[in-house]
């Protein structure tokens, strides 16, 4: 058996049926990441004495002891001197930290090249990128180097290298799963999330980071419970398409290959209506406004004097993003900019709010495109932050969004997109659960 091969779900239940020992699980892990981390970099430690059940955490999720880098020069030897919320979660769970994975840096990126320690490479072909920022998580995952992992999504850090690298990833709803301990970039778009191998494994994950604690006020206090019955199929259903997702920019073989997966959706008896999010043509210009602004004020404490080394360490993106952020909020174009985005984001949430009141669940593609070759964008900032297109409105709205592989366009794997209603993961966990189960995807990466 190979034991490194199996969900979250099916390794819980080999370790009570005494197939193996938690030892015996941590050591094929440990063997695995030392034969396939040089080739991937996905890991930037690793914990040879992980005992527990072994995840992945990305690098600016803090780690009582551990390295927390957030892919930065300028921190790299900060050792926290507490856990995250949702590591002492996990911890409760018996779930110990196998590695802390490499990232774009402070995720200020979408190809994991940002990274102060070299880029992510992806194990579907290492001549292209693993998506980012939360890069390394997901190849941890997809190169079964974990058994599953944590991201953060700002603006679709963990469904974007879920799509492109081949595996689920979910973003919770705003406020579902506690920030404290990770390293801001975007406080009001931040969200802890979870990288699996399957959607039943996301679900468990989000049941065990979930729920508030007295420093993140955002935070609700309930935790996502598993509901007892899950759906048999899909009637009653409604599934929204908005048109805004399928017109210029998205690439003819990924488009063919979501349509392929809503098409599976009405096979299995769901409906399908079409939606509108007219706002859509502006979430980008919004988002980058908002988030280059709460940048520069949540990077401003690492000036070498309170936090951090010298400045001059910060990579080229975090400068670019201060730099503009600075300007953004600057006195004379505060109102021209940010108050303008704000206002963007509040009629982003209204087309969501209209588009539910049709249907369950809206879905699309997670990336105009699969995954492109290593250094073909990074001198483009502009055509990077368009990969973004589709997972930034919804986290404008702060609702749910889960990443299903769903196919292969020119050999690279094709993510579809799930989006769902404020608070409610337990439909598109649902929904995605089923397609999951009917289109049986058993490709595996060349690593």
């Amino acid at each position: 058996m190979d034991i490194t091969n199996l969900t979250l779900v099916q390794t819980l239940k080999a370790l009570e049926d005494k197939d193996f020992s938690l030892e015996e699980l941590n050591k094929a892990y440990l063997e695995r990441i030392k034969k396939y981390n040089p080739q991937l970099n996905a890991f930037l430690d690793i914990n040879e004495k992980s005992g527990g059940i072994p995840a992945a955490v990305k690098s600016l999720i803090s780690t009582k002891g551990f390295k927390t880098s957030a892919g930065s020069k300028i921190i790299e030897n900060y050792l926290p001197p507490f856990n995250a919320t949702v590591i002492e979660h996990l911890i409760a769970e018996g779930v110990s930290v196998i590695g802390k994975t490499n990232q774009d840096e402070f995720a200020m990126g979408s190809s994991g090249e940002n990274s102060a320690f070299g880029p992510t490479k992806n194990p579907w072909d290492l001549s292209k990128v693993p998506g980012g920022s939360s890069s390394g998580s997901a190849v941890a995952v997809a190169a079964d180097l974990a058994v599953f992992s944590l991201g953060t999504d700002t603006g679709g850090s963990i469904r974007q290298p879920a799509s492109l690298s081949g595996v689920v990833g979910l973003k919770p709803s705003y406020g579902r799963v506690s920030r404290y301990g990770a390293i801001a970039m975007a406080s009001s778009l931040d969200q802890i999330g979870p990288f699996a191998k399957s959607v039943e494994d996301a679900r468990l994950v989000l049941s065990w980071i979930s729920g508030g604690d007295k420093y993140d006020s955002n935070c609700v206090a309930e935790k996502f419970k598993i509901q007892n019955s899950k759906l048999e199929n899909l009637k009653g259903i409604k599934v929204g398409v908005p048109k805004e997702y399928f017109g210029e920019g998205l690439d003819k073989g990924v488009e063919k290959v979501v349509r392929e997966a809503i098409n599976k959706l009405e096979e299995l008896g769901a409906e399908i209506v079409e939606v509108s999010l007219p706002n859509t043509q502006y979430a980008l210009s919004a988002y980058y406004i908002i988030v280059f602004s709460e940048v520069s004020a949540n990077l401003a404490r690492f000036d070498g004097i309170r936090f951090g080394g010298s400045r001059d360490l910060f990579g080229d993106e975090p400068k670019r993003r201060i730099m503009l952020g600075t300007f953004a909020l600057s006195t004379g174009y505060f109102d021209d900019y940010f108050i303008k985005a704000a206002k963007v984001r509040t009629l982003i949430k209204r087309d969501f709010e209209q588009a539910f009141e049709k249907c369950d669940v809206i879905v699309g593609p997670v990336s105009p495109t699969v995954a492109w070759n290593i250094g073909e964008k990074i001198d483009d900032p502009l055509a990077m932050y368009l990969s973004d297109i589709y997972t930034v409105p919804p986290s404008l709205a702060g609702i749910p969004g889960l990443s299903v592989p769903c196919g292969f366009s020119d050999g690279l794997p094709v993510g579809l997109q799930i989006l769902g209603k404020y608070m409610d993961e337990e439909t598109i966990l649902n929904v995605g659960e089923i397609l999951e189960k009917s289109l049986e995807m058993k490709e595996k990466p060349v690593i």
